[in-house]
């Protein structure tokens, strides 16, 4: 379970009312535990536990799609915690024999790797000159960024998997159910690819790489497999002791059975080949489990992340700019619906996480069940201590110009005296993140502009209100002398808080000004303003 899964902070109620709730509760983690929890309706799994699965091909380093798979599926597997009994395990399958297909663009000393194209990931030399192959590195770089957040996970790398002889039942039964399996993938195939297709990918014996060569026999008596390589040589080579692995699609099915897998989820682009895996599983003697198919995560421009050219936001670029709660929380809403991981959803996120936090505290059981952060935290839910909201504090940054959170700390007591970094240290935390994010995000795009004859009327009525203002740093108090500096003037009203954006802080979006001002000070406002005025900020 993540690290920050930290103490429970308020009443817990009794355990069979959460049981209880957990079992109509409408959250996908838990429709999902429901579906699960039936495979087992007369008796429990006779492998002892229930085993939920999420795979890996480690054809370029991890990306945040890998994370948000990990994650899910780990909501899903402590939902079914709640309301089932049943010892859990969760797998990460790492697929590291697989073929280097193309060389990433996303990786140093490229063109060394292009003598090694397709020979398993394992085989490949690390470019960076770290591991003892690519292959390793990269399960690496996903272990430690799993690591980061906790998961209790077992990590199994295809390469042991199929070498250590764990795979060799599964791919004798393979053997005996060749035909089978065949015609499952046969129909699934183009004509001109039948030609060639097996199921078996065999490594050649002298050179290691993966061969897409067609058998010339499937000797069931001994368990090997015939075929000529590229330059029509014979050999044969036993389908045990890793000298040959299964397609992709084969693999996921037998994966399945081998492991006994109850829960897999996956993404959209799988969701055409589901029945494939399903039949194939089935076929070599095991139920097929149940899955659940997630939509892709985009790039800002809409592009589908991809893991080769490392394009949209890493674990580590997010984790740079906010907590891991908050990347959570972006996993764990609405996993049907494609995400845009790009900068721009950071603050939102973050913000919307402690929203959730603070409402955690008056909820009932039923209401916190169906709450994001009861899933992200495991039921044991922290104390929101953001007495600002993360996107006031980039506001305050911008205007502050502030180079360090100390700067931003000096406001933040103002507002909130009681405050401090050793009593608040997610709000420490998060004004680090701010400034940092404002600095590489915020400040580079930052365009200010001159007020119109109408905006500048505003803008001195609302000086001359702070300047005899009298109510202190009541944020409320403050919004309404705001909303009267405009509203007899702006229709809609948006056109006055869009022109206090973009006059005071150069951007386009903004906080709830009388928020603002508390935060920022009075007599700091009024001499934001008079610069606006003067023409400096332009």
């Amino acid at each position: 379970m993540p690290a920050h899964w930290g103490r429970f902070l308020f009443w817990r109620p009794d355990m069979s009312d959460v049981r209880d709730a957990a079992m109509s509760s409408k959250a996908w983690p838990f429709e999902e535990a429901r579906r699960i929890l039936k495979r087992y309706k007369k008796e429990g799994p006779e492998k002892g536990y229930v085993l939920f699965e999420t795979g890996y091909g480690p054809s370029g380093l991890p990306h945040i799609g890998t994370f948000g798979e990990v994650s899910r599926t780990s909501m899903v597997m402590r939902a079914f915690q709640e309301i089932s009994d049943y010892p859990t395990k969760l797998v990460c399958f790492s697929d590291d024999l697989d073929g280097m297909r193309k060389v990433p663009s996303n990786v140093p000393n490229a063109e060394s790797l292009t003598e090694h194209l397709q020979k398993p990931l394992t085989s490949v030399p690390d470019p960076f000159g770290e591991f003892e192959s690519f292959g390793h590195h990269n399960n690496a770089m996903l272990r430690r960024f799993l690591d980061t957040f906790g998961f209790e996970y077992e990590f199994i790398s295809a390469t042991e998997f199929y070498g250590e002889g764990k795979f060799d039942e599964v791919l004798k039964r393979a053997v005996d159910k060749y035909d089978a399996i065949m015609e499952v993938m046969l129909a699934s195939l183009r004509e001109e690819r039948r030609q060639t297709y097996s199921i078996f990918l065999p490594f050649h014996p002298e050179t290691g790489r993966v061969l897409y060569v067609p058998m010339k026999s499937i000797n069931r008596d001994d368990y090997t497999i015939t075929f000529d390589d590229e330059e029509g040589r014979e050999w044969t080579v036993p389908v045990t002791g890793g000298n040959v692995k299964l397609q992709w699609k084969p693999d996921f099915g037998a994966r399945w059975a081998a492991l006994g897998v109850d829960f897999e989820m996956y993404g959209k682009d799988h969701s055409t080949n589901t029945p494939i895996y399903d039949k194939i599983c089935r076929i070599l003697g095991m139920p097929a489990p149940e899955h659940f198919t997630y939509e892709l995560f985009l790039d800002e421009s809409g592009q589908k992340i991809s893991k080769t050219s490392g394009n949209g936001v890493s674990i580590d670029q997010w984790l740079t700019y906010a907590s891991s709660e908050s990347l959570s929380y972006f996993m764990y809403q609405k996993p049907k619906t494609a995400k845009r991981m790009h900068f721009d959803v950071i603050p939102k996120a973050v913000d919307e996480y402690h929203q959730q936090l603070r409402a955690y505290v008056d909820q009932d059981t039923k209401a916190r069940l169906n709450n994001p952060v009861w899933h992200i935290h495991g039921g044991d839910v922290p104390e929101s201590k953001m007495v600002v909201p993360f996107s006031m504090l980039l506001n305050l940054a911008s205007v502050s110009g502030a180079e360090d959170k100390d700067q931003l700390w000096g406001f933040i007591q103002r507002y909130a005296p009681d405050a401090s970094a050793a009593k608040n240290p997610d709000m420490d935390q998060a004004a680090g993140f701010a400034v940092r994010y404002y600095n590489d995000f915020v400040k580079p795009a930052k365009v200010f502009r001159a007020a119109t004859d109408l905006e500048r009327e505003a803008l001195i009525e609302l000086r001359d209100g702070l300047k005899v203002w009298y109510k202190g740093l009541d944020a409320e108090e403050l919004q309404s002398l705001v909303f009267a500096c405009g509203r007899e003037r702006f229709d809609p009203l948006r056109g006055w808080f869009t022109a206090l954006y973009e006059v005071l802080l150069g951007a386009s979006q903004g906080p709830r000004f009388g928020g603002f001002i508390a935060l920022y000070g009075v007599e700091e406002t009024i001499a934001l303003i008079d610069r606006a005025l003067a023409g400096e900020l332009v």
